[in-house]
């Protein structure tokens, strides 16, 4: 029984110089609100450019599509913390002559 992915489709592309470029037209009104998120100020969305089914080229010339990534992580039922292991500071010598064990080997 295979399952079927819903996405949701927001643009599509062309590609061009030999496939080493994916020139690509995406629709902002598209992205649903819960798709977006702000970081330091700016909006941002996660999307995949995807080739179409078989490499086929539409009736428009367009070789793939855009849609959105909506993959979230899984929220962990564990909620321990993990604990912070702080390290010691290291005690420097008091005395003014300098050992082997204090200089560097490089």
């Amino acid at each position: 029984m295979s399952e079927t992915k819903n996405y949701i489709k927001v643009g599509n592309g062309v590609e061009k110089f030999d496939g080493n470029l994916v020139e690509i037209s995406v629709c902002l009104s598209d992205i649903p609100q819960e798709h977006r998120f702000q970081y330091e100020g700016k909006w941002y969305t996660r999307l995949k450019v995807n080739k179409n089914i078989n490499n086929e080229v539409s009736e428009y010339g367009k070789t793939h599509y855009v849609t959105i990534n909506e993959w979230k992580p899984e929220a962990q039922e564990d909620t321990k913390k993990q604990a912070v292991v702080k390290p010691t500071p290291v005690a420097k010598s008091t005395s003014s002559s300098s050992s082997s064990s204090d200089t560097l080997p490089f």
